[in-house]
Order: structure tokens, then C-alpha cells, then sequence
């Protein structure tokens, strides 16, 4: 072909291409500038991959930054989560800094070398869930890390079963998500079952909960205990609608819905009404189940939590446990007002429940579960200190089968096979490497909280007191946690009757085994600096 032909034909396409952009009416930018319009468009699109590779700093970016992120990578792959040449933050200036204060002497805590290749990290919860309210199948859980309600169809199913497998490697638990239990569930792992208001997987012919269903389905599977979702972080006080196209026959059949049908998620639940009619649900699930039941929030008025610390006084009724979620809290889709301004954040919500069930005298009846990014360890060592005696880690989890943070989850086209359903996005999840690095990155989180702990001086995290931690401003002031957010003394913590017991336990559990040496051989040899 003549040069000037091959040039013509391309000269002709860009002529009618930008001839098609100045005539159209949807964008002024490309009716003035037909083609260079589009690289505004170009660059637009590939932003948030631009900021996030080459633009932004270490500790810039949302909801989690570069050095988060790196972490949860590192800790996943087993690889090293060390840092050189000391910190990148400005810890001379900024506000709301974290530090925690270690002791130079201890009696309490054992002997530790967390974190080396191959550790199982062993960090069970102080409480025993629902043995103050003595439910037939109470237990102590393995694990104070547990995978966060993340439901099939917001997950694909390689990353619900890469989940499943890592907890069960872990030792630790996953919550099914409002959406129902699936076959990607079943892979081994211990489940918290979630009921939300749609009554997925538990619900009768008309949409209503049913109490009999929700016994088959916990008889059938392992689950553990039972979570009635009020609200989560991300959307709180938002009902759904999963429209009939989604519906597929799988879909159908986990959450016991018509196939092809619109399907809603109210804002609110129908098989109560109130805190007394809510406890009446409770204590009728327990007895039918004799499983742990609890209940999932995000916080914002007060009167709900006033009112059902002091029906549970008298102990005749009463939640096995109570999850705290966020605002700062993650989800697959909700509208931008609702994630940014609905719901307090983790700490002003979890402090204002915490405080109303202590001032009652009944922190102890219950088991705290906190959400809302703290698969962080300094967010988790907080939590922890301010009361919680469980996590949910969300996010986190994800990161650590594969998401990059794309935040693409609304639009299906997660391009790491995490939150699509798309089959072809889907396939590039491998499952069976997937699901050790979920069980790395849980251990590695235990072991962190371990390290903390041994830092204090104490054994458990649960013995870290908001006294020991302290938020700064700058150089110029450090207030603790109790003086922030209005604390007691002896708020928060391991309960006092359980604290020989929790002291022993963890003694046994962190005695040297075959890994401890082979970590200390390899520390021996390498060189000293």
C-alpha cells in the first residue's frame, strides 16, 4: 500500500471520530475539543490507579494507605513486614498519634518470639461466648481474630472459599454475611452465621424469619453462633434491593428466594420491633439453637443501647455478645452520604456502648466484637484496650487474597477476582494459595497483638488498659485513651475473676515449641548487623 494511503485511512478515522465528538450534545469538553477531550476522559478513568502508584505518599491514601496496605501484602506472602531507617510519619506534628507505653519490667508476661515463619500465633478470647448466659453450646473461641460478615454475591466465590479455608488453617472463624451460607462456605471453616433483615437462608414462604429453618441450617453446618444484624458501618439504617436478574438459581436457592424475582433487604426487621421484643427473639433462637446469640450494629442514637443494658440487669434475658461496627466501616455498595456521614466512627461508638453497659455493671455478661478497620494492629491494640475481647477484620481479609484496593466493588469488575461476579475476573483467584496467605495474614495480626502485649508487660491484649495507651498532639501533649474518652478506672480489660485463668492459659500457649528454636537457630547464625 502507497505510504500516503496508509496514512489517509487512519487521517479519515480520526476525522469522522472527532467530526462525531463536535456534533454530539452529552459533553461541552468534546464538542470544543473533539479529540483531546477524550485524553481528559483517558486520564480520568485511570486516575485513582495514577494516585495510588506514582502520586500519592506512603501514608496519603484511603481508606487505607501504601505502608497498610504493604503491610497486610508482606504479612500475607510471609514475607518481611520490618522497616528500615525508623518512621516516615510526622510524628512531631501530627494530631491523634498512637503510643503505646511498654514497661521495662514485667511478672505477667510470658516468654514470646511471635512472628517467625510457621507460628501459629495462639491468641484465644479472654470470655467464654455465652457462658455467662450458660447457652448449651458455649465455647471459648480459638481465635480474637475472625473474617467480618462478607456475603456470596458481594464476594465471588473463589474469595468466600479462599476465606473459609484460611480461617479453618487459622483457627479462627468467618461470618456468612446477610446473604446466606453457601457451598463456597463449606470448605471447613467454622462459621458465625448472619441474620440480616431479608432472613436469607432462615426466612419462610413469605418472607418472614423462621426460627425451624434456622435450626437446620445451624445442625447441618458448623456454626458457631448466630449474629442478628441491626445495621453495619458503611450503610447503616439502608435497606436493599437485589434485583430479579441477580437472582440467579444459586442464588435462589441460598437464600431460599424465587429464582428471577426483585428481592428487598428492608432497612428495619420485621420479626421485632423493639429491645423487648428483640431480647424475646434472642433468648427463642438460643433456646431452639443453644448457640451464642448476638446482635451487629453501627451506632448512633443512644436510647436503643440505654435501654437494652437496663432490661438486661436483671439477667433473665439478655445478647451472648455485641458487635460494634464503624462508620469508618467498608461494604460493596452503598450510597457516598451514607459511608461518609451516617454512624459514628470505631472508637466514639464503641466507647459510648462500652461506657453504658459498665456503668450498668454488666460487661461481663457480655463479649465485645469490634469492626471498622482494625485488621491494623495499632487500630486493633486500641480496640482492644478500650474494651473489645474480639475483631472482625473486612477489608483486611480481602487485601489479603488478592484485592488492591481498585475500589471498583459496585460495578462488578474487581479486576482481582475478589468482589465480581464475573467468571473470567473470577478465575485469576487461586483458591488454594489464597487461602494460606488468609490464614498468614490472621496469624501474623495475632502475632503483632502478642508482640504489643509482651511490650506492656502483659500476657493477653485483653490486659492492655486504656491507661497504656496514649493519643498525642504532636510533641506538645499525650492524653491516654481513659482521659479522651471518659473511661473509669477498671473499665475495659479482662474481667477480674477470669484474669488468673486467661494468665495460665496463655502461659501454656506461648511455651517455646519446635518452631520457637528453629527461629532461634536462624537468628544465631545471621549476621549481627
Amino acid at each position: 500500500m502507497h505510504p500516503i494511503k496508509a496514512l489517509a485511512i487512519p487521517a479519515l478515522g480520526l476525522a469522522g471520530w472527532a467530526a462525531q465528538n463536535a456534533f454530539q450534545k452529552k459533553h461541552a469538553i468534546l464538542r470544543t475539543f473533539p479529540v483531546l477531550g477524550n485524553a481528559r476522559f483517558a486520564l480520568e478513568t485511570i486516575g485513582p490507579e495514577l494516585r495510588q502508584y506514582i502520586v500519592a505518599m506512603n501514608n496519603e491514601e484511603r481508606p487505607f494507605d501504601r505502608d497498610e496496605r504493604s503491610w497486610i501484602y508482606a504479612a500475607a506472602k510471609e514475607q518481611n513486614t520490618y522497616k528500615g531507617f525508623g518512621t516516615d510519619n510526622n510524628v512531631e506534628f501530627d494530631e491523634g498519634w498512637l503510643v503505646v507505653k511498654h514497661r521495662t519490667f514485667s511478672t505477667e508476661a510470658p516468654p514470646t518470639s511471635h512472628g517467625h515463619k510457621g507460628d501459629p500465633a495462639r491468641l484465644p478470647s479472654a470470655k467464654v461466648l455465652g457462658g455467662p448466659r450458660g447457652r448449651r453450646h458455649a465455647f471459648r473461641p480459638d481465635s480474637i481474630v475472625n473474617v467480618s460478615a462478607m456475603s456470596y454475591g458481594s464476594l465471588s466465590g473463589h474469595a468466600v472459599q479462599a476465606l473459609n479455608n484460611g480461617v479453618r488453617m487459622a483457627g479462627a472463624m468467618q461470618n456468612t454475611g446477610e446473604g446466606g451460607l453457601s457451598e463456597h462456605h463449606k470448605q471447613g471453616g467454622d462459621l458465625i452465621y448472619q441474620v440480616g433483615t431479608g432472613y436469607f437462608g432462615c426466612r419462610d414462604e413469605k418472607g418472614r424469619l423462621s426460627i425451624p429453618r434456622l435450626v437446620e441450617l445451624t445442625q447441618a453446618n458448623p456454626v458457631r453462633a448466630i449474629e442478628i444484624k441491626l445495621s453495619q458501618g458503611a450503610k447503616p439504617g439502608l435497606g436493599g434491593m437485589l434485583p430479579g436478574e441477580k437472582v440467579t438459581p444459586e442464588i435462589a436457592a441460598i437464600r431460599g428466594v424465587p429464582v428471577g424475582e426483585d428481592v428487598a433487604s428492608p432497612s428495619r426487621h420485621s420479626a421485632f420491633r423493639d429491645v423487648d421484643s428483640m431480647l424475646d427473639v434472642v433468648e427463642e433462637i438460643a433456646e431452639a439453637t443453644g448457640l451464642p446469640v448476638g446482635i451487629k450494629a453501627a451506632i448512633g442514637e443512644m436510647g436503643m443501647w440505654e435501654e437494652l443494658a437496663d432490661r438486661m440487669i436483671d439477667r433473665t434475658r439478655g445478647v451472648d455478645f455485641i458487635t460494634v461496627d464503624g462508620g469508618e466501616g467498608g461494604t460493596g455498595a452503598a450510597p457516598l452520604l451514607f459511608s461518609d456521614h451516617v454512624a459514628l466512627p470505631f472508637r466514639l461508638g464503641f466507647a459510648r456502648v462500652y461506657s453504658t453497659f459498665a456503668r450498668a455493671g454488666i460487661t461481663d455478661d457480655v463479649t465485645f466484637i469490634g469492626a471498622g478497620k482494625l485488621g491494623l494492629p495499632s487500630n486493633a491494640i486500641v480496640a482492644m484496650a478500650m474494651g473489645a475481647d474480639m475483631l472482625y477484620v473486612a477489608r483486611e481479609a480481602m487485601m489479603s487474597v488478592g484485592c488492591i484496593q481498585a475500589q471498583k466493588c459496585h460495578t462488578g469488575g474487581c479486576p482481582t477476582g475478589v468482589a465480581t461476579q464475573n467468571k473470567w475476573l473470577e478465575r485469576g483467584l487461586d483458591v488454594p494459595s489464597k487461602s494460606l496467605r488468609a490464614a498468614n495474614y490472621i496469624r501474623a495480626l495475632r502475632a503483632q497483638l502478642l508482640k504489643l502485649s509482651e511490650a506492656v508487660g502483659v500476657p493477653h491484649p485483653g490486659f492492655v488498659t486504656c491507661d497504656d495507651l496514649e493519643l498525642m498532639w504532636g510533641t506538645r501533649e499525650g492524653r491516654t485513651l481513659r482521659e479522651i474518652y471518659g473511661y473509669e478506672l477498671g473499665w475495659g480489660g479482662v474481667p477480674e475473676a477470669n484474669r488468673r485463668e486467661v494468665m495460665d492459659l496463655m502461659h501454656a500457649l506461648t511455651q517455646p515449641d519446635e518452631t520457637d528454636n528453629v527461629a532461634a537457630d536462624r537468628e544465631s547464625v545471621s549476621p549481627g548487623h
